[in-house]
């Protein structure tokens, strides 16, 4: 079974790690999302979760607002060929989230070590970051060194690429 966000929360809690988390209504889009700017500050992520052609998988977070090429974008991390969405059932799988709560905390639930998160250099120029804490019904902010932090918890050392283009700096 995949972790709930209360398992989430337990495991930052035994990391030390200093969050916040804001409930609510399903939000599935960046656009739904940005109704709630005025209510939760830091930078807000969208989230891909990506296959290779030899099926190596990548989770790219960047800045809610960047433009991410992905024609170009296996060239810059390396992967075999060109990107392709993952599927809804390889997300849960693999994240053990589903479509729409796509998140670099769904690392936790990777045991296997098998997503490579690549974290978008100008989204690591914030000092907050925001994503769903496992589920599209809540946002948890936290510190950027934090997310660094959780990633390498979890086993997964986060990529810092250039991956956005057009994204807001700090």
């Amino acid at each position: 079974m995949p972790a709930t966000p209360e398992q989430l929360f337990t495991y930052l809690d035994h990391l030390g790690i200093a969050y916040s988390t804001v409930n609510h209504t399903a939000l599935f889009t960046v656009e739904q999302s940005q109704a709630l700017r005025g209510t939760i500050p830091g930078a807000h992520t969208k989230n891909l979760f990506l296959k290779d052609k030899k099926d190596a998988l990548f989770l790219v977070t960047a800045l809610e607002d960047a433009s991410i090429e992905l024609k170009s974008l296996h060239r810059l991390l390396g992967a075999s060929g060109r990107f392709s969405f993952g599927s809804a059932d390889l997300m849960r799988q693999t994240l053990g989230v589903e479509p729409g709560a796509v998140t670099p905390f769904g690392a936790l639930n990777d045991s296997g070590g098998l997503v490579t998160v690549v974290l978008d250099a100008a989204l690591m120029e914030h000092a907050t970051i925001n994503a769903h804490p496992l589920v599209n019904t809540m946002t948890t902010a936290l510190a950027r060194d934090d997310l660094v932090k959780f990633l390498r918890a979890t086993g997964h050392e986060p990529r810092i690429e250039p991956v956005g283009q057009g994204s807001q700096k700090a």
